[in-house]
């Protein structure tokens, strides 16, 4: 199935190709105050509408995750890190796809607190 998502304003949009399994929800600082619900995919299933020099980018820690978020209206829908074996993975904030009923699905928690 093919998702749209963006921030607010539209400034960033994109696509996201794939079945939604599972989400996450993680304790951590920035997800904890931003409400972050997280469904993880390979980079190559997302495909941009707009150009990702759009997005303004925010690391911290470890430096290994790329919060993106939007200079304008502050919407933080994509971000971009590594699974463990290396490959490049999307951190979709799911709470920006119009429409989508979270209540089907199941998130599961992470303790983010604990790294």
């Amino acid at each position: 199935m093919k998702y749209a998502s963006s921030c607010h304003c539209g400034a960033i949009a994109f696509e996201v190709e794939g079945e939604i399994e599972s989400l996450m929800e993680c304790n951590c600082s920035i997800c904890s105050r931003k409400g972050h619900v997280l469904w993880f995919v390979p980079k190559s299933q997302v495909t941009f509408q707009t150009p990702e020099s759009a997005m303004s980018t925010y690391t911290f820690n470890k430096q290994v995750i790329k919060h993106n978020f939007c200079s304008t209206c502050g919407c933080s829908p994509i971000g971009f890190g590594s699974d463990g074996e290396g490959n490049e993975m999307a951190a979709i904030n799911v709470r920006c796809i119009p429409d989508l009923d979270l209540s089907q699905y199941t998130i599961n928690h992470y303790d983010g607190k604990a790294l």
